[in-house]
């Protein structure tokens, strides 16, 4: 069964779309189609009533019907509200509209809802607890994810027709429903990174699509790399990524090894293989020069003994290897006798000293592909000048076809996913490991707040792209953000550098108050907290500097307070007095300030009276830079001409009581600062938080982007260079500049700044005079232009 549908119907059917990804169905986009159809079923009604047959819970009734369809029908603002009023009702001690299960009366109510802005607009006014309680929920079904992914790719592949992000609407060239397999085959020699992720997304996805099936192959065909704890971690990964895979659906290259050794001696004998002894590099300048080997011509039977010792691991049998024979000077110099064979003395983490002679990926991923019943490979386009070599090896052996489908490697800018690379950074210490939050590896990304539903979203988004390019950082946190503020709990933190005492001289009473607050103000769902209420604050520096004596300002959770006094010395204020206001307008003040209450003796003392598992927790805000300074590495860079001199950035802050809840792994917001996720203790006991960029450009910008390489020095008596390049006077600004920035970036995503000619703080960025300093016009001089009189001047 196929769902078919246009990216253009009005109102879009969203409920039919999530119910067939839900079902299995294969999703087939034809922006002809006039109406959603599924086998003959035309309309979305029925198509729900079709896909949901099989549900538990009741089709409707007509309580929920009537309200859903008076949703339906409201165009006017007040009618809408009421209509939502009255689902809210009905959802306050319910879970789903009929029934203990989710089913088609909720599956129409959320595709109306869906399609609809301005619905959508109102259930934002945080009015509709339980409406929007429920909305989530299903928004956030992983079905409903994909469908939403699926349409947003085809609505892309319809608008660019230059496919720099295509869709999955023109499928797999020969597919047949429920007779496709696809492969994952990943080198069991490192961790999965971000690039990995999508080609086990697609394969999965494609699998899915067809019915059909995916198996994971690791490729262990050199010993020298290869662990069996990176495949624990690897099978951990895709687990992670929500790509499921059985037990009896891995394999390894290595188990097809006996088979391997039988078609490599059955080349040989057809005269589609020979041994040869040339020495490396000059084996590379002959098939670069398109040169034959002196080897080419001998007969089958010599290069058969040859490979004889070489399975033997004989030294005679080492010098050898055994090449492809197929083209001396071919255009393709893939193509000019590549070498299948090679020795490894090794043991091998599976067969250990079995074999001692190993093939290479190009002859063994096309003979396990079709040995195992790959119908359709899926490979980046970067090995495109190997698919001829794949087929030759195909056809030279007499096996079944398989098809190779191609897409575009994900790259991002400042990004490096090479292994050999990444292994370098953890080699010379300068990152914590393979999940470090610098790191392009998907346990990296995700210790960075990276959420598994965001990652599949903008995978699936990118779908089978053939355009190669360099990605921004932006979309997938953007992304990755709309996931995590719906259910981010919100807590408080104060930086501790130069923190301002603040009393209230008003404070109702001696004894300090607890207050229970939702988690969440537009979210009941994600639980409460309590929050102490005191005469004794902490307010941060920046906070104290920006406001005035006299002026009011708003306090947080709490109400507007009025500043009666505040003393500074050095440029530095050192204490404030404020006079409650709380009858005064939240709307018109210019600062809305976070704040703590602390003893003034002591400050990681709770008041008196005060449960100490409220009293504030030293932690440590952390943010971090890219590892490299250039944007794209070029063939021929080295790594260590552009490390980044400082990619790690630690604020010390003091956080309220409640964040001692948290596991690690937990995400949260600290208000006015940004996302963070829990990270745990640091080794100075202090909790550590790492910042989740949230896809603005001031976040994932680049704080230290120097192009230009700084060559590394020389140890006196070491020709070896070092790993990180000491830095020059340039870099060392740079360095100094970046930490200022991101120390501001991980206390506060809106810091203030100045601008020129304007006395007080602002948020506002800096913008260049658009013509340049000369004036174009001198004071006084003839123009037909209107004078305008500056607004900021008396």
């Amino acid at each position: 069964m196929s769902l078919t549908l246009s990216t253009g119907h009005s109102p879009f059917p969203y409920a039919a779309l999530a119910l067939a990804v839900q079902a299995g169905k294969q999703i087939v986009w034809d922006q002809d189609a006039t109406q959603p159809t599924i086998d003959g079923i035309v309309g979305e009604d029925a198509i729900i009533d079709a896909l949901a047959a099989g549900s538990a819970s009741p089709a409707s009734d007509s309580a929920s019907a009537a309200l859903a369809a008076n949703l339906a029908r409201a165009t006017a603002f007040p009618d809408i509200v009421a209509a939502l009023d009255a689902l809210d009702d009905r959802l306050a001690l319910r879970t789903y509209l009929v029934g203990r299960d989710l089913g088609p009366a909720d599956w129409r109510l959320w595709g109306v809802i869906k399609g609809n802005l301005k619905l959508i607009g109102a259930l934002k006014s945080g009015r509709h607890a339980h409406l929007a309680r429920w909305f989530a929920h299903i928004d956030a079904l992983p079905a409903v994810q994909e469908a939403v992914a699926s349409l947003a790719s085809a609505k892309s592949t319809k608008a660019r027709t230059n496919k720099t992000a295509a869709g999955f609407a023109l499928g797999l060239e020969g597919a047949e429903m429920g007779k496709v397999k696809t492969r994952f085959p990943p080198e069991p020699s490192g961790y999965l990174h971000i690039g990995h992720a999508k080609a086990a997304l697609l394969n999965q996805y494609f699998a899915r699509m067809y019915q059909g099936e995916m198996g994971v192959r690791f490729d262990d065909t050199n010993p020298t790399k290869e662990t069996a704890e990176f495949e624990d971690t690897i099978l951990e990964d895709l687990k992670l990524l929500g790509v499921e895979v059985s037990t009896s659906s891995v394999t390894h290259t290595s188990d097809y090894f006996p088979q391997l050794v039988e078609l490599c001696e059955k080349a040989i004998k057809e005269g589609k293989a020979y041994a040869d002894d040339t020495e490396q590099m000059r084996m590379r300048q002959e098939r670069f020069d398109g040169v034959a080997s002196v080897h080419r011509d001998d007969d089958p039977a010599s290069s058969l003994a040859r490979f004889e010792d070489m399975k033997a691991g004989t030294e005679e049998g080492s010098r050898w290897c055994i090449r492809a024979k197929i083209s001396v000077d071919d255009n393709n110099k893939a193509m000019r006798d590549p070498v299948i064979y090679r020795v490894n003395l090794l043991p091998h983490h599976r067969t250990g000293t079995t074999y001692k002679a190993y093939p290479t990926y190009d002859f063994a991923c096309p003979i396990v592909d079709s040995l195992e019943g790959v119908t359709h490979a899926l490979r980046t386009n970067e090995y495109r000048d190997r698919n001829p070599q794949y087929q030759w090896m195909i056809t030279a052996l007499g096996l079944r076809e398989v098809r190779i489908w191609d897409f575009s490697r994900l790259n991002f800018i400042y990004t490096l996913l090479s292994k050999r690379k990444l292994h370098w950074f953890v080699n010379e210490k300068l990152v914590r490991g393979w999940d470090d939050p610098r790191f392009p590896t998907v346990r990296g990304i995700r210790r960075r707040g990276m959420t598994v539903e965001a990652l599949r979203q903008f995978m699936l988004a990118q779908g089978p792209s053939q355009a190669i390019v360099s990605l921004e950082w932006d979309t997938i946190w953007a992304m990755n953000k709309k996931i995590i503020d719906p259910i981010a709990p919100r807590f408080w933190a104060v930086e501790e550098a130069d923190l301002v005492p603040a009393s209230i001289i008003n404070f109702p009473g001696e004894a300090a108050e607890v207050k229970v607050l939702p988690r969440h103000k537009k979210n009941a769902e994600v639980g409460e907290k309590r929050s102490i209420y005191w005469k004794h604050i902490l307010l941060e520096q920046v906070d104290a500097h920006a406001v005035s004596e006299g002026e009011e300002t708003t306090l947080m959770d709490w109400g507007n307070a009025i500043v009666k006094r505040k003393v500074e010395e050095g440029g530095k204020v050192t204490s404030v007095e404020l006079e409650l206001h709380l009858e005064g307008d939240v709307k018109k003040t210019k600062l809305k300030t976070t704040w703590l209450s602390a003893s003034p003796d002591n400050t990681l003392a709770p008041p008196a009276g005060i449960d100490a598992d409220l009293a504030l927790v030293p932690t440590t805000l952390l943010d971090f830079d890219y590892l490299i300074t250039k944007k794209k590495m070029e063939e021929g860079d080295d790594v260590k001409d552009f490390v980044t001199p400082q990619t790690e950035f630690r604020v010390p802050a003091l956080a309220d009581g409640n964040v001692r809840t948290l596991n690690k792994g937990d995400i949260i917001q600290f208000e006015r600062k940004g996302y963070y996720i829990y990270d745990g203790e640091g080794a100075d006991g202090r909790r550590e938080f790492i910042h989740i960029p949230d896809g603005r450009a001031a976040g994932i910008a680049s704080k230290a982007a120097v192009e230009e390489p700084k060559k590394a020095g020389k140890a006196k008596g070491d020709a070896k260079s070092k790993p990180a390049p000491k830095a020059d006077k340039k870099a060392a600004k740079n360095a100094e500049a970046a930490a200022a920035t991101k120390k501001a970036a991980a206390a506060k995503t809106d810091a203030p700044g100045t601008v020129a000619g304007v006395d007080s703080v602002t948020s506002m960025y800096k913008a260049e005079k658009i013509y340049g300093d000369d004036l174009m016009l001198a004071p006084g001089e003839a123009s037909n232009m209107y004078e305008a009189e500056k607004v900021y001047e008396a």
